[in-house]
């Protein structure tokens, strides 16, 4: 503000031009100490924060972005786009996440790869009826649904949601007929 004043006052004062060269000089060399201590404060605060929050590490078992449309299947590679059957995968050990399809694929994965950690692995299903996470191993599942890899177990936070009359099965249920079910086809097709 003080060298817009000085400006004004200069140029309608034409006889004291040295002085207000040096005025003018003063003021905005005051003003660009100003503007870059500004700067620096601004960029320092931004760092600040970027670091609180940057540094806030996620539970091993919580729930990770999920890019729909993008991510694939760890074990199929077909991409996760159904919202009433995806399943993702926490290793509680190093947290890292894994996404897949259908349940199948999870349970399958397991086996196939021989997956240590898959006992303590954090596993979140979503819901059939409402799209919301649950916790795959505590879930209901139904087992007549049209599923991404055809398995056709849906998941249920509780049985309220189930049809009266359809069977009712656990996790550990659902990875038996998983395998009974792929045991099943690889018969056939010999």
């Amino acid at each position: 503000m003080k060298s817009f004043k000085l400006l004004t006052i200069n140029r309608t004062q034409k006889r004291q031009s040295h002085f207000s060269y040096v005025n003018t000089e003063f003021a905005s060399a005051a003003g660009s100490r100003t503007v870059s201590r500004t700067i620096c404060e601004f960029l320092l605060m931004v760092l600040f924060l970027s670091t609180i929050t940057g540094c806030e590490k996620k539970s091993p078992t919580e729930m990770r972005d999920v890019h729909w449309d993008r991510d694939m299947c760890v074990r199929c590679k077909m991409v996760v786009s159904d919202r009433h059957h995806a399943v993702q995968v926490i290793n509680t050990v190093n947290g890292r996440s894994y996404m897949y399809d259908d349940i199948g694929c999870v349970v399958l994965w397991f086996d196939d790869e021989k997956i240590d950690w898959a006992p303590k692995a954090k596993i979140w299903i979503t819901d059939i009826k409402t799209g919301k996470w649950i916790d795959a191993r505590t879930a209901l599942y139904d087992t007549h649904n049209i599923t991404p890899m055809a398995y056709g177990f849906g998941a249920h936070e509780n049985n309220s949601t189930i049809k009266v009359g359809e069977e009712i099965i656990d996790f550990t249920e659902v990875s038996k007929r998983i395998f009974e079910i792929e045991e099943n086809k690889n018969r056939k097709a010999y």
